[in-house]
């Protein structure tokens, strides 16, 4: 009896459980936990590929690597005729005089190792050094810009607010996104794909912009444009400006940012912070450099180029660009997250419009409900009394599928519905195990209560191994498939654990409680 007790305790709180987790799904204002997550196909949504060029990653490990060598060479008083990257991402260095090129070489291989020299041709004016990054070098700086740009993507996405967004790797480049639910598709792929490439360098005031602007830029200066946009008439213009190409401070050294209002003209704008080294550099920057133009410059555009009026402490700046609330905020959720090391593009897009996903949950519920009546009838025509607690457990089957979804926040997906039919098939065929050899035991001559535990007890190994064969399935299907593949491994998983609990527990409760105290020789079955 105290066992008895135990169980049918377990079994109400583990019930109870699994409703008050599905409740929000069904009447989402009265109880707090989150509703089942519905996938792409159900609800609507956007899936991307993503193609990460991981090259241009090189391609700007090979630039800084360039840039720092050179300031390398002039602290070391190490006189150089010129380095440059070259279009395979190699570095030419040409110096002249044995004090020089043993001074480089050194520096080469204490200071720069992860560079090799390649080759060495004696010219005119002295020895050129070809230097290139390793063949596993350049690979392993691919790979981690793929890997960067999953994570700096999935906190843009979690900062955007998407429901359950699925983000994953696809071979050695690419990135799958499915953003369920989501509606505003243009301002996602705007957020997903700004490179937000954060630099501050100086204008170039010498310079002729015009002349530029018809022909090629002044050596260390580059031509860069600032987008000014009419409040009154929309008409957006491209104003020239002549940019130092030496950047000053870059967005690694960013530790916040946030949409803020001007209290002046009532205009949001974005402050940004620096961490301790960064607002160091800042302020020398802004010390050295008062009356000049400091442009600050996202994805080589430029949002504004203030005069320094003084030296500016504290490690804050703000970026203004005539923003609307919107702008500003998908702006400062990409400088938060960082950069993204390589530029993005997409090779794949698909858009799921809600009514279609309507359509499907509808058919998809509708196919439930067939299926399950169906089963119920049969089971009630055939077995009787015992079909109808099959039935009873068939139905709390269910609703524990739904609770795992809803606890684990798991998505439901259109196969995983596919899954929960299949799981109805599945638990009523361990009751039709166990029901015959109930049916067995009392050929036999043996009384209803002896017959249930006999049953039971010889069904229970079968049922068992069964069903966790199919579960190791379910957890491989897990592990390694994708989207579609994955949502029906979830609801499996959660339909076998479901049916061995209501097959083995809560069915062998009910029998024991309809037979409690009563001497009858008889048992609808």
């Amino acid at each position: 009896m105290k066992s008895f007790t135990w169980k049918g305790a377990l079994t109400a709180v583990i019930i109870l459980t699994a409703l008050v987790y599905v409740l929000p799904t069904f009447y989402p204002d009265c109880w707090p936990h989150k509703k089942i997550n519905l996938g792409l196909d159900l609800q609507g949504g956007m899936h991307l590929v993503l193609e990460v060029q991981n090259q241009k990653a090189v391609e700007t490990t090979v630039e800084r690597t360039v840039h720092e060598l050179k300031q390398e060479l002039r602290k070391k008083g190490i006189k150089h005729l010129g380095i440059s990257r070259n279009s395979n991402n190699s570095i030419t260095a040409t110096l002249s005089g044995d004090k020089n090129i043993d001074g480089f070489t050194a520096l080469v291989s204490d200071d720069f190792n992860a560079l090799e020299i390649a080759s060495t041709v004696t010219v005119a004016k002295g020895k050129n050094f070809v230097l290139q990054l390793p063949v596993q070098e350049a690979e392993n700086i691919k790979r981690m810009a793929t890997e960067q740009a999953l994570e700096t993507i999935r906190n843009r996405i979690d900062e955007f607010g998407v429901s359950e967004p699925d983000i994953r790797l696809q071979g050695e480049k690419r990135i799958q996104i499915q953003l369920p639910g989501i509606t505003d598709t243009q301002r996602a792929k705007d957020l997903i794909g700004k490179t937000a490439q954060l630099n501050f360098q100086l204008v170039d005031e010498t310079g002729n912009v015009a002349s530029a602007t018809q022909g090629t830029p002044p050596p260390g200066s580059v031509l860069l444009y600032q987008m000014k946009e009419n409040t009154r008439t929309g008409q957006v213009t491209k104003v020239p400006f002549l940019i130092k190409k030496q950047v000053l401070l870059d967005g690694g050294s960013l530790t916040d940012a946030r949409v803020m209002i001007d209290s002046q003209f009532n205009e949001p704008y974005v402050g940004i912070e620096f961490d301790r080294k960064g607002a160091r550099i800042f302020e020398r920057i802004t010390g050295e450099n008062i009356k000049k133009r400091l442009a600050i410059v996202l994805d080589k555009t430029v949002y504004s180029a203030p005069v320094i009026q003084d030296r500016i402490a504290g490690g804050k700046a703000r970026i203004t660009g005539n923003f609307t609330t919107e702008e500003a905020r998908d702006l400062a959720i990409v400088l938060r997250a960082g950069a993204l090391p390589a530029p993005v593009k997409i090779i794949e897009e698909r858009t799921v419009g809600p009514t279609l996903g309507a359509d499907s949950i509808r058919m998809g519920l509708m196919s439930m409900m067939v299926g399950g009546i169906l089963v119920i009838l049969f089971m009630v025509m055939y077995y009787k009394g015992a079909g109808l607690i099959a039935d009873i457990a068939l139905v709390v089957n269910i609703l524990l599928i739904g609770g795992g979804l809803a606890a684990f926040q798991a998505t439901l997906t259109l196969p995983g519905i596919a899954g929960i039919i299949l799981t109805i098939g599945m638990a009523v065929d361990a009751n039709v195990i166990i029901f015959e050899r109930i049916r067995e035991e009392l050929a036999s001559g043996k009384t209803p209560v002896a017959s249930v535990h006999a049953g039971f007890s010889r069904a229970a190994l079968t049922i068992l191994d069964a069903n966790v064969t199919t579960l190791i399935v379910a957890v491989v299907l897990f592990q390694f498939g994708t989207g579609p593949v994955k949502g029906f491994a979830v609801t499996l998983g959660l339909g076998i654990l479901a049916s061995l609990f209501t097959a083995l527990v809560l069915s062998k409760s009910i029998f024991e409680m309809t037979l409690s105290g009563k001497k009858t020789s008889t048992l609808s079955i």
